[in-house]
């Protein structure tokens, strides 16, 4: 009983600390996922219609990045970044570094779910006087949809456990927080318990937006 009032109490001294530390995870996961998802459309999109003088650097692209461990990249990005002149922050450097790594996932996603239409849907399209553009916005995308989700939701969960990495290059996300109050009160488990519970929270919210655009797109 003692114990538990005695980490209570430290939560609550360091609550400022684990606030700020929580709402930078959720900042730099946000905006990864949303950015990378941009760039993932973009790029699957390009891969799957564009052509080959197009379709070469996204190529590069995806298979440079995704054959890059996410640490690896958060590092080149936190480093080569200021010798090529461009001065960025520590986390806008780990931002994009997990934004490359999502949309390099999420390009691959969205080329194999367009690919998985039959090529009847097009032909149709234009048989009934739709343009690519409108044939793609209304009739190709949304049947993609169904199947992009449940693969989004999974690597955007990822790219929120890979956030922690940006410890490293000292952002003060979640788990560098969590640290940080570990090492004045010396109660490990409890803190680190307490962290994966803060993640867990913001995993479950991305798979319950999943589930509710699934829904939406649901066919009847």
């Amino acid at each position: 009983m003692y114990e538990s009032q005695s980490w209570l109490h430290e939560l609550w001294i360091a609550r400022e600390t684990l606030w700020e530390g929580f709402q930078t995870s959720v900042a730099v996961s946000v905006l990864a996922i949303v950015c990378g998802t941009l760039i993932g459309i973009v790029a699957g999109l390009v891969l799957t219609y564009g052509k080959f003088w197009m379709r070469a650097p996204f190529r590069l692209y995806v298979d440079l990045i995704r054959g890059t461990p996410v640490f690896v990249l958060v590092l080149a990005c936190f480093y080569m970044a200021p010798a090529l002149g461009w001065q960025i922050s520590a986390f806008q450097a780990g931002a994009l570094g997990l934004t490359l790594f999502c949309g390099s996932h999420v390009a691959e996603i969205v080329r194999g779910s367009m690919q998985a239409i039959p090529r009847g849907q097009m032909e149709a399209s234009k048989a009934i006087g739709l343009t690519f553009h409108q044939a793609l916005g209304y009739v190709l995308l949304p049947q993609a949809l169904r199947q992009i989700l449940p693969t989004w939701v999974n690597s955007s969960t990822e790219i929120v456990k890979a956030s922690t990495l940006l410890s490293v290059i000292g952002v003060a996300e979640l788990l560098l927080s969590t640290q940080q109050v570990i090492a004045r009160t010396f109660m490990t488990l409890e803190f680190y318990l307490f962290a994966g519970f803060l993640f867990f929270i913001i995993n479950y919210s991305i798979e319950l937006l999943g589930r509710h655009i699934e829904k939406r797109v649901a066919l009847p």
